[in-house]
């Protein structure tokens, strides 16, 4: 495919610094781990950081090390990867799908404060495709209720709330994690990141992300030698290797340019694709500074006179890759089967996902290859 939708970047400095560590005493958990929970404090202000082997395994973490109790509920976006809904899943509580802003995509605080009940205990805000959530609303709500808030900040390393400050800093929430997927804004191939303020809750991340064993002396409630540890939870292998913190070192270095590229691709799309009649582009929210990890806008493929496949399947065929974020999680077999939900229950973001269609944007992408996706679209109508 000549332009996927997604690519990453990688360069001899991003080579170097993994060839450096192959050839280290270190590969999986060694002093680039450290370094790199470090770096990612540091840009974010955020006190802790705990990386992980993928944002999948960051969220199942950061829920599993809350404790909430059996039977609790959970609230997150309709419209997001089923990662953001399973983690609650995986830890006994049941997620709640709240609706979505009809402009920013987000969840609707409107829509959380509609379905927050007496076993809500946890929130999980979405910031899809790279703009922050509403999260001063988010939390007002969380503190008048005695919630928790993850914050799924996957697609938004690299963005800023209204503020100015960086996401991630988790000043609206207990946690904030981070994925470093391929196609995100930096990469490590796989992996993530849990950020806190919280001391108590980074301790328990740190025990959880390795099987829940200790070799802290301080923590042991014996010590025979030096080859003793003892399981104090039950935990899981969620390492990060040495080798993937080292890419996501050097990687971390050129991310306000990888953001300010992608920004400057989706102002040229917005340029380029202004004023077709059955296409909406997307909108950045005043104040808030988006990496724009997807560029996702809506088509009225009814106006336009094709299904989206036919749209998708005419863009290949010029080789222009696209992509669909996301089907709504509620309407999934599995969620409709064990909690009963369905078409209907979210229909902003229903109405949404008959629409939406990502199209290309990585770093990489030429002035003249966003000319060339632009044309094609164009010639869609």
């Amino acid at each position: 495919m000549a332009i996927p939708y997604g690519r990453q970047w990688l360069d001899e400095d991003d080579e170097r610094a993994v060839l450096d560590t192959l050839r280290s005493d270190y590969l999986t958990q060694g002093p680039k781990i450290a370094e790199f929970e470090q770096a990612l404090c540091d840009y974010t202000g955020a006190r802790h950081c705990v990386v992980v082997a993928s944002g999948t395994a960051a969220l199942h973490l950061a829920v599993a090390a809350l404790a909430l109790p059996a039977g609790s509920e959970g609230i997150t976006s309709a419209n997001t990867f089923t990662a953001s809904a399973n983690s609650m899943a995986y830890c006994g509580i049941k997620p709640v799908f709240a609706d979505i802003d009809p402009i920013s995509y987000n969840i609707d605080p409107a829509s959380i404060a509609a379905r927050i009940t007496p076993a809500t205990r946890l929130l999980t805000p979405v910031h899809f495709a790279g703009q922050p959530a509403e999260m001063t609303a988010i939390a007002a709500l969380a503190r008048e209720h005695g919630l928790k808030v993850i914050e799924d900040a996957a697609h938004a390393i690299g963005s800023r709330y209204r503020d100015g400050s960086p996401v991630g800093n988790c000043r609206h929430s207990d946690a904030t994690i981070f994925s470093f997927h391929p196609v995100k804004t930096l990469t490590t191939g796989e992996g993530g990141a849990v950020m806190t303020n919280d001391e108590a809750l980074y301790r328990r991340m740190l025990l959880l992300r390795s099987h829940g064993i200790t070799k802290d002396p301080a923590l042991l409630t014996q010590n025979p030698g030096p080859w003793y540890y003892e399981m104090h939870g039950l935990g899981w292998h969620y390492r990060m290797t040495d080798m993937q913190a080292a890419l996501g070192l050097s990687q971390l270095k050129k991310l306000d340019r990888f953001a300010a590229r992608r920004r400057g691709i989706v102002a040229r799309y917005n340029r380029l694709l202004a004023g077709l009649p059955w296409l909406r582009t997307p909108v950045e929210a005043d104040g808030v500074t988006s990496c724009f990890h997807l560029y996702v806008p809506c088509i009225d493929f009814a106006a336009l006179g094709l299904t989206r496949a036919e749209a998708m399947q005419r863009l290949l065929a010029q080789g222009i890759g696209s992509q669909v974020h996301y089907i709504p999680v509620h309407t999934q077999p599995w969620y409709r089967e064990t909690y009963g939900y369905g078409p209907g229950d979210c229909p902003v973001a229903e109405a949404y996902y008959a629409q939406c269609l990502s199209l290309p944007l990585y770093p990489a992408l030429t002035d003249d290859e966003v000319a060339t996706v632009a044309a094609a679209v164009r010639s869609l109508g």
